[in-house]
């Protein structure tokens, strides 16, 4: 074991009850300064935390002394539960008991692809509590909040609408996997109600992006819109003209790297 893998403690937690419980897994990167901040990894739909960008943010936490969290959703890596069963609230309701159990004082919320749409959220909902871990930031890559209601439903075909009315749900190829993403219906129906592009969002921190201008899976123009919706924060948005959806290229992961540090606040 390296000394940078001594200071990770991987363990497990059950959330939720009966028929709807699930063993979600957590790798936890202890802090070696006191200052009670944490990365917070919110991995994208499909990802696992063992993925380039998760590992390279944890290795950063690890180099400045901090914190940092990862952990799968249901269905997800190596958490239980199934894929199918997945919605935004679900992952949300994950994310929050994840912070719940480890308990960081202060958090910079990472979200890649979907994982920006939990983080979204996963701010709203710690805003309304009265314990809960200060924000000290929010960086989004290639984020893509309301990607149900904006970028799949008004494309759907005939034949995945009915697939979905028929059998709950349709699938397509996925560049990333042999295995066809799946989307639901319990999915699509959720994320109506997880809708964060509806009107102002105040996260209370600064928020910085990342987006590719390539990326064939949520347009940079998605990225565009989303400032639109946080007037009240202090938003940098970096476009990345040559970058895909993944932003895992050398270059790109130092512009993570970058970004992640930058909203580090030292009090």
């Amino acid at each position: 074991m390296t000394e940078a893998a001594a200071h990770i403690t991987e363990k497990r937690i059950t959330v939720g009850e009966g028929p709807a419980g699930r063993e979600i897994a957590i790798l936890h990167r202890a802090a070696q300064k006191k200052t009670g901040l944490a990365f917070v990894w919110l991995g994208g739909y499909r990802s696992d935390m063992s993925g380039t960008k998760a590992v390279e943010l944890d290795a950063l936490a690890g180099e400045l002394g901090i914190a940092a969290i990862r952990f799968d959703y249901s269905g997800h890596g190596i958490s239980g539960g199934a894929f199918r069963d997945g919605t935004i609230s679900r992952w949300l309701e994950e994310a929050l008991a994840v912070l719940d159990d480890i308990k960081p004082k202060r958090v910079i919320l990472v979200g890649s692809s979907m994982g920006g749409w939990i983080a979204l959220r996963l701010a709203q909902e710690l805003k309304r509590r009265k314990k809960a871990p200060r924000i000290d930031g929010i960086l989004l890559i290639a984020p893509a909040p309301d990607f149900t209601a904006e970028l799949i439903e008004p494309n759907l075909t005939d034949e995945e609408r009915r697939s979905l009315a028929e059998r709950g749900y349709f699938e397509e190829p996925s560049e990333y996997s042999p295995e066809p993403n799946i989307y639901t219906r319990d999915l699509i129906e959720d994320g109506r109600s997880n809708r964060v592009l509806t009107g102002i969002i105040e996260t209370g921190c600064p928020v910085t992006i990342l987006q590719g201008m390539k990326d064939c899976d949520v347009p940079y123009q998605h990225a565009l819109k989303l400032v639109e919706f946080l007037p009240a924060d202090d938003v940098v948005l970096t476009l990345v003209r040559d970058g895909d959806h993944r932003l895992s290229r050398p270059q790109d992961i130092e512009k993570l790297r970058t970004a992640a540090s930058a909203l580090i606040v030292h009090d």
